[in-house]
């Protein structure tokens, strides 16, 4: 079964190197695959590099979809992630 949340870039500097391993770090922690797609670009979400080639930067909508087990604890983990602004100011 697939999932599929948008999230909203709310840090300041948007997905540079630091979020994109954060998002990696919690998408790795379950077997499920997951896709991010912005502007009809779509890269693997356990992807450090693919994350940051999409340029998100602050107010950019990311559409995740993941499917698999533990597809929906994920895209939790990773909305919490992004409201808590990556840790950031």
């Amino acid at each position: 079964m697939e999932h599929t949340i948008t999230l909203t870039v709310k840090n300041k500097m948007g997905i540079h190197a630091r979020p994109a391993a954060m998002i990696v770090r919690i998408a790795n922690k379950y077997p499920a695959e997951v896709y991010v797609e912005k502007d009809d670009e779509q890269v693997n979400g356990k992807s450090i590099m693919g994350l940051m080639m999409l340029a998100a930067g602050q107010g950019s909508n990311l559409r995740f979809t993941a499917s698999g087990e533990g597809a929906e604890q994920m895209l939790e983990d990773l909305s919490g992630l992004f409201e808590r602004k990556f840790e950031e100011a």
